[in-house]
């Protein structure tokens, strides 16, 4: 399952580590504790409106550009069958946990939406899944969830 929260953290983190800024940086900019923009970064903490906007505006970035580049996310997530829906009981994930200690490639699916865009999943269980988005631009931006 993809958290928002993480989706949210991944695009904040690539657009920092982007622009070869530090997160003292950032957290000094948007008046944010270093800790707790490391805890957003990491999924682990539900920012509010005003704080994500506060980050975009030390990142420079408009908050519907970071939003939009979510929205997009999850919708791939949402397209790829299986991605977004916990696996039901007694139902094997796409790799049984055996055969990902084997080979952790047997777990990962790969999608690609349009030439700017790819989508991978890698199932590591029945409630965990990884998604990594990356899109081309001018450079190569990769959003990990």
């Amino acid at each position: 399952m993809v958290l928002l929260r993480r989706v949210i953290g991944d695009a904040l983190r690539a657009r920092r580590q982007g622009q070869h800024r530090t997160l003292r940086e950032v957290s000094t900019a948007a008046n944010v504790s270093l800790g707790y923009l490391s805890e957003i970064e990491r999924g682990q903490k539900e920012a509010s409106s005003e704080l994500l906007a506060a980050i975009c505006e030390a990142l420079g970035a408009r908050l519907s550009e970071v939003l939009g580049e979510v929205s997009d996310t999850l919708a791939l997530a949402e397209g790829m069958q299986g991605v977004l829906v916990p696996v039901e009981d007694g139902a094997a994930p796409i790799a049984a946990p055996a055969a990902a200690a084997k080979s952790a490639e047997a777990s990962v699916r790969k999608v690609t939406a349009n030439g700017n865009v790819s989508v991978s999943v890698r199932h590591d269980n029945a409630l965990k899944a990884t998604l990594r988005t990356t899109r081309k631009r001018d450079r190569d931006v990769v959003y990990a969830a």
